[in-house]
């Protein structure tokens, strides 16, 4: 997912004047806007000397809570959602469209990014090395709302007569509300779907554009480069929207095919150079945790102390892997399942790939390289001055071992930001069709306005309206995690149901069963 925050946006219309005019006259309309409804959502609580927002908080709490309600399905539904993924209890028959590992894949897709290269050196920036220890506990209580909310979305999602599925919180927050009465619940949904949609639009697909095109354009010679032209970059715009289009006109299938074969691709090229930094330097990988552990707890004044380094990891971890926002439950509620819970299991996978694993390699290849420009980034932030460029950082990080790596995260960054943008086109069709219909024609019109953006992303900046829709994004973890607590007792039943079932055999006969009766006809 991306982090605004850590990573500036990049242009290149400073030498075109219609092309800037526009960007600041679209920027300075949103800028007020912008400051107060920022202002509202990361509405902050202080500790002390320590502000952190509010939307932190709920996160936070909301994983503890259902860590604790589900007793810990961190530990005993990871075998249940390997045996899942590997299609164990599954037939070919079962309602859906796309298999467990593409349904897991595709919503990987649209955590695992940026977030993990360039929220990883902020956050070390911020915090030091004791950043990354509340990070990986972050993203272990996030595996039991990621649990919870996906569960729901396979629970109470609509099977269409063409098979295609429509579910996620547009589908269970409804239902969640309805004892407010159905006003409040089309309200409050109604509010999740725009936010959705305009994170979907302009956030996550205009951010991940840009930053494509300015690795890219970093990786060719910089602004002095071929691509260094606006016109080169509407040509960029329009070959990413092209490739875009191929994968996002075949809808969730196509998507899932996709992202089955490009996030174990990405993954492998980033996780492969983070091995080779930590292998080469194996004897310093124990020293290494220990400056995690150790500045968890004695981080010697960064970012306010022991609660400001624990409050710098929580809110890197739950930007990055969206636990709660619920997101993730639209892409997990197209697969093929009779069994709702199954896919919970499933979801657990989540913010262990995305935030106990990648994030922990990158910190661990960060502390081990020792690049200068990581303590010139603590001391900057220790004296006052702006976070550091995070992708910055972990390059220089890793170029202090892999001289070359910074066309390895070149790639990397490029097969990311693509990933990322084709699995957000998808929710944010999602919350078109709740708020506008289904439709040919609404759905045509909902990719054209999608692709148009994409092509502005690599051409323009737009910041105010990017940080306008990053602060959307997080109004849906008020309104998904309060519809979620209100369908808790469904979950907890759907899952010792299962567990019962799968503990007595029946899981497995009833699938074989499924299967065999399929050959037959």
């Amino acid at each position: 997912m991306p982090i605004h925050t850590a990573l500036p946006m990049t242009t290149v219309t400073e030498d075109v004047g219609w092309l800037a005019a526009i960007d600041e006259a679209i920027n300075n309309a949103f800028a007020r806007p912008t400051e107060i409804f920022s202002n509202i959502v990361f509405f902050p609580i202080t500790i002390g000397d320590v502000s952190f927002p509010a939307v932190v908080a709920w996160l936070i709490l909301a994983g503890i809570i259902f860590t604790i309600y589900f007793g810990v399905p961190q530990l005993r539904g990871l075998r249940v959602g390997y045996e899942v993924v590997r299609g164990r209890y599954s037939s070919k028959d079962d309602p859906g469209e796309v298999p467990h590992f593409q349904a897991l894949t595709s919503a990987l897709s649209g955590t695992v990014g940026l977030g993990n290269i360039a929220g990883v050196g902020a956050a070390m920036a911020l915090g030091g090395p004791g950043a990354t220890f509340w990070m990986i506990f972050a993203g272990l209580i996030g595996m039991a709302t990621k649990f919870a909310e996906c569960t729901l979305g396979v629970k109470y999602r609509e099977v269409h007569e063409d098979g295609t599925i429509s579910g996620g919180p547009f589908k269970y927050l409804p239902i969640a509300f309805q004892k407010m009465g159905s006003i409040p619940a089309k309200i409050l949904t109604g509010i999740f779907a725009v936010a959705i949609l305009i994170f979907g639009v302009a956030g996550g697909n205009m951010f991940q554009a840009n930053q494509t095109f300015a690795q890219v354009q970093n990786v060719t010679g910089g602004a002095d480069g071929f691509l260094g032209s606006a016109g080169a970059a509407l040509i960029f715009g329009l070959v990413l929207a092209f490739l875009v289009a191929i994968v996002i006109l075949g809808g969730i299938k196509s998507i899932g095919a996709t992202t089955s074969r490009l996030v174990p691709a990405m993954g492998g090229v980033y996780v492969l150079a983070c091995l080779f930094v930590i292998l080469v330097n194996i004897e310093q990988v124990p020293g290494a945790f220990g400056a995690i552990i150790s500045g968890a707890f004695n981080p010697q004044g960064i970012a306010g102390g022991i609660l400001g380094v624990l409050i710098v990891g929580f809110q890197r971890a739950s930007f990055s892997n969206e636990a709660g926002v619920g997101s993730a439950a639209i892409a997990h509620s197209a697969v093929k399942t009779r069994r709702p819970v199954s896919e919970g299991f499933v979801a657990l996978y989540e913010p262990l790939v995305d935030t106990v694993l990648i994030c922990t390699m990158t910190a661990l290849a960060i502390i081990i390289a020792g690049a200068p420009s990581l303590q010139a980034g603590i001391d900057q932030v220790q004296g006052g001055g702006d976070t550091p460029d995070g992708v910055i950082l972990t390059s220089d990080a890793f170029a202090t071992v892999i001289p070359w790596f910074p066309i390895v995260l070149a790639i990397a960054v490029i097969l990311f930001a693509y990933s990322t943008l084709i699995t957000w086109s998808y929710y944010g069709l999602k919350a078109w069709e709740y708020l506008f219909g289904r439709g040919k024609t609404a759905e045509i019109t909902y990719k054209i306005v999608f692709l148009f953006f994409t092509v502005a992303g690599c051409v323009l900046t737009f910041s105010q309206v990017i940080a306008f829709a990053d602060a959307a994004l997080f109004v849906c973890a008020f309104i998904n995690l309060l519809g979620v607590y209100f369908l808790l007792p469904v979950i907890k039943r759907e899952m010792r149901e299962y567990l019962a079932d799968r503990k007595s055999g029946k899981l497995l006969i009833l699938g074989i069963e499924k299967d065999e009766l399929q050959s037959e006809k």
